[in-house]
């Protein structure tokens, strides 16, 4: 004879990870790290992030990729240095809304996913009213060092033209001093003549 468990537990403890998410989101203020990123294609790049809440944040690129992405806490702005292009476009409509915008309800929003690994709590954030914004999964390791208990590891983010994007912190370092000259940028359009 075999008896069924009750789900609730399951749910209860489903409910608790994400709110123990919410609330390590909101308990980092700043952070810097390593990153490496990596498209659908698997080609890697590497560069330094800093984040400070709420709504900025910087990725600086290797010395041999000349991009630069910034959010000054309204937009977020990517700068191709190469080609002198720059966009621009507001942070609560990209995927990194999640993780940058204050006004994100990512406990109404995300939604728990299944991990492999009891230590890790996967955190997946739609608005499925706006659909166009794309998905950002956050994926965090249970660390009591870390703000709220749950260090940020890495993310992936889909954006409207379904483009993957996956991106892995490493030396995550909390609460650290960070300027708000840190989100300027040298502006990459041409002059105008008058």
């Amino acid at each position: 004879m075999s008896f069924a468990l009750p789900a609730a537990p399951a749910a209860a403890q489903a409910e608790g990870d994400l709110s123990r998410a919410v609330t390590a989101l909101r308990a980092i203020k700043t952070m810097s790290a390593d990153f490496t990123q990596v498209d659908r294609n698997g080609q890697q790049l590497t560069g330094k992030m800093v984040l400070k809440r709420p709504g900025k944040i910087r990725f600086e690129y290797q010395k041999d990729v000349p991009v630069l992405i910034v959010s000054d806490g309204s937009r977020l702005t990517m700068l191709d240095y190469e080609v002198r292009q720059k966009q621009v476009w507001p942070i609560s409509n990209s995927p990194l809304g999640a993780l940058l915008d204050p006004g994100k309800d990512v406990m109404r929003f995300g939604k728990l996913m299944p991990t492999r690994h009891p230590d890790l709590v996967s955190v997946q954030v739609k608005d499925p009213k706006h659909p166009e914004y794309g998905t950002i999964t956050l994926i965090f390791n249970r660390d009591a060092s870390a703000p709220g208990g749950l260090q940020l590891e890495s993310w992936v983010s889909v954006d409207s033209q379904n483009k993957i994007t996956k991106i892995f912190l490493s030396n995550q370092r909390y609460g650290i001093p960070v300027s708000d000259g840190t989100f300027a940028f040298k502006d990459i359009r041409p002059r105008q003549k008058r």
